[in-house]
């Protein structure tokens, strides 16, 4: 697939915010159904996921207290018709310890996103038979 520049945003999120409702709600505001997604900041209570292929589902690793969001990285496309941030995260601790995986949850203390929208054809996520939701594969 093919797709070209389209627009670029940069903002804040709120303090007290959940980081993925926002972006969610940010890219259905603002019609970003394509696009990737890149942050920094710090989290608190962030929940991350780790998925076990023999399960089909995330292990949800809950961490307590507050995190520096060394690295946010991701994309936006659509899942069950909405835009849907699929984003995964680098988090360091206070003695600089790194943890990582996909986020599942986190409230913003500061985090700082930067989003570019994609023009093309629309990536659909659909529900696969090994639980997770995937856009089709594509043949070089």
């Amino acid at each position: 697939m093919r797709f070209s520049k389209g627009r670029a945003f940069l903002f804040r999120v709120p303090e007290g915010e959940e980081f993925l409702s926002f972006v969610n709600t940010f890219a259905k505001k603002n019609n970003v159904i394509i696009g990737t997604v890149s942050a920094i900041g710090t989290l608190k209570n962030p929940k991350i996921g780790y998925f076990e292929e023999d399960k089909g589902n995330y292990k949800v690793i809950s961490l307590e207290g507050t995190y520096e969001l060394i690295s946010a990285l991701g994309n936006i496309t659509l899942k069950d018709r909405a835009p849907f941030a699929h984003i995964h995260v680098s988090l360091g601790d206070s003695e600089g310890k790194v943890l990582g995986g996909h986020l599942i949850e986190g409230e913003v203390f500061v985090v700082e996103v930067f989003i570019q929208e994609l023009l093309g054809e629309p990536l659909e996520r659909k529900p696969q038979e090994n639980g997770l939701a995937l856009w089709d594969e594509v043949s070089l």
